[in-house]
């Protein structure tokens, strides 16, 4: 479990209700995020969600000719996971590690 402290230095957790974080908090995990880290593949099932705190994480869309192109970057404004939100079970986009750090990830959101 997270404190709540660090947890909020992700400004999407900080922004939570609290009734709304309450749920949350045991289910966050303090997670290491090393430089180049691939978190997801492309059309993979998505099993949990990750909030950056210190780190950074780059969306890359794999191309046909093998090629990619940066889609997205996260930081501690946001999350790698988003479909999990939206009711989708994978993405078409590699969320890699830019920028090594910290961060919060939940396998249960609810």
């Amino acid at each position: 479990m997270v404190a709540r402290e660090l947890a909020c230095k992700n400004r999407l957790l900080a922004l939570l209700p609290d009734e709304v974080f309450a749920r949350w908090w045991p289910e966050l995990e303090d997670v290491d995020l090393p430089l180049g880290a691939v978190l997801r593949e492309s059309g993979a099932r998505i099993s949990h969600a990750v909030f950056p705190l210190t780190a950074i994480v780059c969306l890359v869309y794999l191309l046909e000719d093998g090629g990619s192109t940066e889609i997205a970057v996260i930081g501690h404004e946001g999350l790698v996971g988003m479909p999990l939100f939206m009711g989708g079970g994978s993405t078409l986009s590699r969320a890699v590690v830019q920028s090594a750090g910290r961060g919060c990830g939940c396998a249960r959101i609810s």
